[in-house]
């Protein structure tokens, strides 16, 4: 990536026509290099040991399977064995946050927003509502939409993006997306949503659905272009 796109494509972005803005929770709120679903991941991995019988090596290579071909760990479980998904989501989320630091040049950056501001995640509502509090943004957030609010069906699904734009009355055609994962951007895209792809490898992923790539966030939302800018 040269050094003269990254300007030109992370910093000073035009979202003067976002009145809503959609953001995933992890991976994108917090950077993925704090190492905090590194956690979360050791919890699912776990489960699926328990679950499945198998050696954890095998029980990996299933529970990847499972996240490509369903969404999530959970969507995959539930599709080949009998488990309780509100046992599931305490139980891989009942993690420590100390590896969560709050970031105030992000707040800064999210407090410019005109608009409501909703997480939509994958994860459990009270693992969001711990997360968002830890980074001292809670106050922030209009709506949290979560997998229970999706009655289970998770990201990519189009049917959740639907539910969660009437739940908080979105017009995507005014609403910015942030996600980490490429997947989840085609969906928000497809609705007519700006999408813009969050992490560290945004610059590299193959993302046809991304209009926007933020290698970090707070960065890229200090600098861009907000409704009332010239």
């Amino acid at each position: 990536m040269s050094a003269e796109r990254t300007p030109a494509t992370e910093l000073g972005a035009d979202l003067r026509h976002v009145r809503s803005w959609i953001f995933d929770l992890d991976d994108t709120l917090y950077p993925p290099e704090s190492q905090f679903m590194g956690l979360i991941q050791q919890r699912i991995n776990d489960y699926v040991v328990r679950t499945s019988g198998l050696p954890a090596d095998e029980a990996l290579a299933v529970q990847k399977s499972y996240l490509r071909d369903y969404g999530t760990s959970l969507a995959g479980l539930m599709a080949h064995h009998r488990i309780d998904p509100a046992d599931f989501l305490h139980e891989v989320h009942d993690v420590p946050l100390d590896l969560l630091t709050p970031d105030p040049g992000l707040r800064a950056a999210l407090e410019r927003l005109q608009g409501p501001r909703v997480v939509f995640t994958n994860g459990s509502t009270a693992h969001a509502r711990r997360v968002v509090e830890k980074l001292e943004l809670a106050d922030l957030f209009d709506g949290l939409f979560s997998l229970e609010d999706a009655d289970l069906i998770p990201k990519p699904d189009p049917r959740t993006f639907a539910r969660m734009a009437e739940r908080f009355g979105v017009d995507p055609a005014s609403a910015a997306f942030f996600e980490d994962t490429v997947r989840n951007l085609r969906p928000a895209h497809e609705l007519g949503m700006t999408t813009v792809l969050v992490g560290p490898h945004a610059f590299e992923a193959d993302a046809p659905f991304a209009d926007h790539r933020a290698a970090a966030l707070g960065p890229f939302l200090a600098t861009a272009r907000l409704p009332g800018d010239a």
